[in-house]
């Protein structure tokens, strides 16, 4: 996979984590949807540490520090920079 396709992945099990968390809050004995949240942050966080492992760190207070003697989140880029995002050109809904 690509930096980009793991990015895109990641957001997409991000997302889904999130909305199957609202629907808990709402349905707290759905016992599906508690088993497909459990897969589904599992899924996230082995892919957000394959991610790190090969780019660095996603986020400053949540990420594991790999090089202990090079703080790595100064290394990426900035979020508000270009190459910190995915681009999704082609890909827009019709």
């Amino acid at each position: 996979m690509t930096q980009d396709d793991m990015l895109t992945k990641l957001m997409e099990l991000d997302f889904i984590s999130l909305d199957l968390g609202l629907f808990l809050n709402t349905h707290p004995d759905h016992t599906e949807a508690i088993d497909t949240y459990n897969q589904v942050i599992t899924a996230a966080d082995a892919l957000r540490l394959k991610y790190e492992e090969k780019f660095g760190p996603l986020c400053s207070f949540r990420s594991y520090a790999v090089d202990t003697k090079n703080w790595q989140w100064k290394d990426n880029p900035w979020p508000w920079q270009k190459e910190a995002n995915v681009s999704f050109a082609g890909k827009e809904c019709m």
